[in-house]
């Protein structure tokens, strides 16, 4: 946390303030700055925030309110004529700021050490051992309270840069060490390097990269562990991060750019877990920390160590309440996505399953197109003629008069026809049901098959069954169908169960006068009516 801080709050009348408050360390206080609704402007809250808080000089504005209290662990950070609805910000600053107050006075003892060995080996003539062994005591303490989070980085970078120097200066001294250091590094890169070589010429042969990149881990856990000067470093680390990179795009490439919602989801599911796992590990680890503290506080080296131990289990609570309401926030955001996922698995299986039957019903309708395509093939102009005036009287929902003359009542199946079509008259009359298409459509194929055409058709030996097959049936389909195509299935399904009573005596008839047994009309009328699958 920033040792300034900006929110929200209201006064003792319950008035909307804007607050900055300021840590001043080296007084161990804090700086409260208050500024009323009237002052608080969107501009002058932007620069607060951007500017004022990152340390940046700022005017303020007159008529604001400014106090400084002490900074204590027991008190509150704000006074009682102050009130914020982020109180987690302000307990959590309370505890880091005690914290970073306590770690600032280990910053300067520190410092102060560094300078004294800095002012003994300006003194030097030669080298010293025993001042070297010094500071490697002093670097490793530390070192020690770096790992242990106990220094802030900017001062445990001031302090290694001040180290830094005091190595310097006595690697002058020692040339010698330095050499023989500078020769062992330069043999570390020639082995490293040598290595890289191996491993980059089985990258562009395409060998097994699984291997290879468990190999690149290995190489790395080895660079770590060796001693290079700084620039020698940096070159071994150049080349092996580029050998990382090379395998991982080889082995995952580049993802894909068109995503389905469900994919989306999961991989923002997929990311979530991730996420959860990672805070509930970062959790853990502040718990291990907090234990930790809990029993070095016994074990401190004086009052300062205690007192800093102390602030930093007051930070770590602080710290995990904060990553525990993330966590729950997370795990809410969790329920959601597994809502949203259960819910597009269901719409994607919808939609797969109506694509299926879509794709079904086009292939049945481009089966039966290809089908009235090769019937209409063989229709007459007069036919042709005939079939559009039906379906014109069809489309209008218009019921034509079957009124065959005397020509076409002589066929066996006009014969049977009337026969059929008397009972079914019969029928409607007892039951009064309505009319629908599907009854129309039969009825016009009925009158189709007793018109004189018929007639001349059977007389040429093609009979009810050459009527159908040459186009008839399907022809009468074709003409409704072509205001609405996709009705075609259903309509043949519909005339199919409705009329298959009637084709099978009308083609018993023609069977029995034309003294046919198995013949291939028939077989033409039965595709036709949906028979063979």
């Amino acid at each position: 946390m920033k040792n300034r801080i900006v929110l929200w709050g209201t006064d003792e009348n319950d008035k909307k303030v804007l607050l900055g408050i300021e840590l001043l360390a080296a007084e161990n206080k804090v700086k409260i700055l208050s500024f009323n609704e009237e002052i608080a402007t969107e501009v002058f809250y932007n620069q607060l925030m951007n500017q004022w808080r990152t340390k940046g000089d700022l005017p303020l504005p007159e008529g604001h309110k400014e106090e400084i209290r002490e900074l204590s662990v027991t008190d509150d950070l704000l006074p009682e004529t102050l009130r914020v609805e982020r109180t987690d910000v302000i307990n959590r600053a309370k505890t880091e700021w005690h914290f970073a107050v306590l770690s600032s006075k280990m910053y300067e003892m520190y410092k102060g050490e560094v300078d004294g060995i800095k002012s003994k080996v300006e003194q030097l003539t030669e080298y010293d051992k025993n001042i070297w062994e010094e500071m490697k005591t002093f670097w490793s303490k530390v070192q020690t309270q770096v790992r242990e989070k106990n220094l802030y980085r900017e001062h445990a970078n001031v302090l290694r840069e001040s180290t830094d120097l005091v190595f310097d200066a006595l690697k002058k001294l020692r040339k010698a060490l330095d050499v023989e250091f500078e020769k062992i590094s330069k043999e570390g890169v020639n082995t490293f390097f040598s290595k890289l070589d191996d491993i980059e010429g089985r990258i562009d042969k395409g060998l097994g990269l699984q291997p290879i990149f468990n190999e690149l881990k290995k190489v790395q856990n080895e660079f770590r562990d060796s001693k290079f000067t700084k620039g020698d470093r940096n070159k071994v680390w150049n080349r092996l991060d580029k050998a990382f990179k090379t395998v991982k795009e080889k082995r995952f490439g580049s993802s894909a750019e068109n995503q389905s919602a469900a994919s989306r989801l999961e991989r923002r599911y997929n990311g979530l877990l991730s996420a959860i796992g990672k805070m509930e590990k970062s959790i853990g680890r502040d718990r291990n920390d907090k234990s930790f503290e809990d029993r070095r506080i016994n074990q401190s080296d004086g009052q300062l160590e205690t007192q800093i131990r102390q602030a930093k289990v007051k930070m770590i609570e602080e710290r995990i309440k904060s990553k525990d309401v993330k966590l729950q926030d997370m795990l809410k955001t969790k329920a959601e996505l597994e809502k949203k996922m259960e819910d597009e698995k269901k719409r994607e299986a919808k939609r797969a399953e109506k694509k299926e039957i879509k794709a079904k019903q086009e292939e049945m309708k481009e089966k039966v197109q290809q089908e009235i395509k090769a019937k209409q093939a063989d229709l007459s102009p007069e036919e042709k003629a005939k079939l559009e005036k039906a379906a014109s009287e069809l489309a209008s929902n218009k019921k034509p008069a079957a009124k065959p003359d005397a020509k076409a009542a002589a066929t066996p199946a006009a014969i049977t026809e009337n026969k059929d079509a008397t009972e079914n008259t019969e029928a409607k009359e007892e039951t009064k049901a309505p009319e629908s298409a599907d009854d129309k459509v039969v009825e016009k194929v009925e009158e189709l098959a007793t018109t004189p055409e018929a007639t001349e058709d059977k007389a040429a030996g093609g009979g009810a069954g050459a009527i159908l097959a040459g186009g008839g049936l399907l022809g009468a389909i074709a003409a409704v169908a072509s205001d609405a195509i996709e009705d075609v299935v259903d309509t043949v399904k519909a005339v199919k169960e409705v009329v298959e009573d009637k084709i099978e005596d009308a083609i018993d008839v023609v069977k029995e006068e034309a003294g046919i047994t198995d013949s291939e009309e028939v077989t033409e009328v039965q595709k036709a009516l949906g028979e063979e699958e």
